[in-house]
């Protein structure tokens, strides 16, 4: 419900100004002339959600994965239903997550210019810091240098900050009539100088294209600019890995089942190769060490034809299920072999320090150690809780994991509020006010650690359905 309600950006009478008064095609439609097919990853989709920006998802851009003529692509793409595409500081860190897939990944980008610029009453969120907006533009010099193509489509107003994505990007086309490109619009230049000059003249398609030289291509329409991108990417000689197509099993048992899998509560005692056995080709796992530290468990298999390596919690991360995973993920590393984690921790409780603990800190540091350095892709699933010490040790977002996705029933927080106890200690007189505030606290952590919460802040690259796992 909240994806579909995401889907329709600001809203049905915003889509009908933006396509109908203004002649323009909303977003997801300039995308599907853009893909080859549907396989498009989005990420981040709900990122914004009930922040506050307003009554909308205030992230102001899309951002996703998928193939133009037969090309791997991140795209970021303004929706100017949302608040005209202005760029709220949500919007900037979904921008820079994109470059910074891209980058990784080595993948061609693709801008959909459609942007009235930053939200200036948040400028002190936005302009000054290194994580804010001029790492865009900082970004897209960085991946030129890196011979990482990016190209770009004007499709709509671009203002300010807006202006300089296309400007920098290697080639871009405009699209006649509502494709405009300029550092301050009509509206400034007349408060400015007195000034009346329409859009079309102060930074249009035909300035751009015979004038300024900003633009390398002119479009009669939308529909004629994305095949002129699609023209452009074709002959950009980019294809940086060719995709041998492997054949693989499906799983033994239904995906669908993942959703009577999907743990409500890391104590649960559900055993996590269930869930492995719909996830990998042919149920096949080859284990690794199955008798020794047994709370995790470590083994390799195939995803869609891919070996990886599998690190999944089974339990509460012992001393010896560290060591085991310090080892595995060291193989893995020596191999170049991906690792997938499959993550639900369990928090730290407030017992007191003791012997057993103190090696299990010894381990757990250990693992950590060889998480960071595994020189190889490393995706993380929060498939139930992402709690403290142990979400570290288990690659989470913190510990730069190339991509790190949420089961809905997903929790992150430093501690599970269901450890606070809501009894007061007998004998304490101001016990009506402590158990007040702890229940305020735990109603507290309680909305912060939902998987909602975590996907609208950009925590990780989105939350996704159990039974899609595979797929992405």
């Amino acid at each position: 419900e909240l994806l579909e309600m995401v889907s329709k950006g600001g809203g049905e009478s915003a889509i009908l100004r933006h396509t109908q008064r203004n002649q323009k095609l909303f977003v997801r439609e300039r995308l599907k002339l853009l893909l080859d097919d549907e396989s498009f990853l989005e990420l981040s989709p709900l990122a914004g959600l009930n922040m506050p920006y307003g009554d909308v998802p205030a992230a102001g851009c899309l951002t996703g994965i998928g193939k133009v003529c037969g090309v791997w692509c991140v795209f970021t793409a303004n929706d100017a239903t949302v608040k005209g595409g202005t760029i709220y500081p949500i919007g900037v860190k979904k921008q820079l997550r994109a470059q910074e897939i891209a980058m990784q990944n080595r993948l061609l980008s693709v801008y959909l210019v459609d942007s009235g610029g930053a939200f200036l009453p948040l400028q002190s969120e936005l302009f000054p810091d290194k994580t804010h907006g001029g790492r865009v533009f900082y970004n897209e010099a960085i991946m030129s240098a890196m011979r990482i193509p990016q190209v770009a489509v004007v499709c709509g107003s671009c203002v300010a900050g807006g202006a300089y994505v296309p400007t920098m990007a290697e080639e871009t086309v405009i699209i006649d009539k509502i494709g405009t490109l300029f550092l301050a619009g009509p509206p400034l230049v007349k408060a400015a100088t007195g000034e009346y000059v329409s859009p079309e003249d102060l930074g249009g398609a035909k300035l751009h294209s015979k004038v300024s030289g900003c633009s390398d291509h002119f479009a009669s329409s939308e529909k004629e600019a994305y095949e002129c991108i699609r023209n452009v990417i074709s002959t950009l000689n980019y294809d940086p890995l060719p995709e041998e197509v492997v054949e693989h099993d499906s799983p033994l048992y239904s995906s669908d089942e993942l959703l009577g899998l999907a743990p409500q509560d890391y104590r649960c005692t559900l055993p996590v190769k269930l869930i492995l056995s719909r996830l990998m080709d042919g149920s096949r796992f080859q284990e690794f060490k199955a008798n020794y530290g047994t709370t995790l468990v470590t083994g390799f298999g195939h995803v869609e034809g891919h070996l990886v390596g599998i690190v999944a919690n089974n339990g509460v991360l012992s001393h010896n299920a560290s060591l085991k995973g310090s080892h595995f993920v060291q193989l893995c590393s020596q191999r170049s072999i991906p690792i997938l984690f499959f993550q639900n921790t369990a928090p730290h409780t407030a017992e007191p320090t003791s012997i057993s603990q103190v090696w299990q800190l010894k381990a757990q540091a250990s693992m950590m150690a060889a998480v960071a350095c595994a020189a190889v892709p490393k995706i993380t699933i929060v498939i139930g809780g992402c709690y403290g010490s142990e979400s570290y040790v288990m690659c989470g977002r913190s510990f730069s994991p190339n991509f790190l996705f949420l089961w809905p029933n997903a929790r992150v927080a430093l501690v599970d509020s269901r450890h606070f106890s809501t009894v007061p200690q007998a004998g304490d007189n101001d016990c009506t006010g402590d158990e007040s505030e702890l229940k305020r606290l735990k109603e507290k952590l309680e909305e912060e650690s939902s998987a909602f919460y975590s996907s609208a802040r950009l925590w990780d690259d989105g939350v996704i359905l159990p039974q899609n796992t595979r797929k992405v």
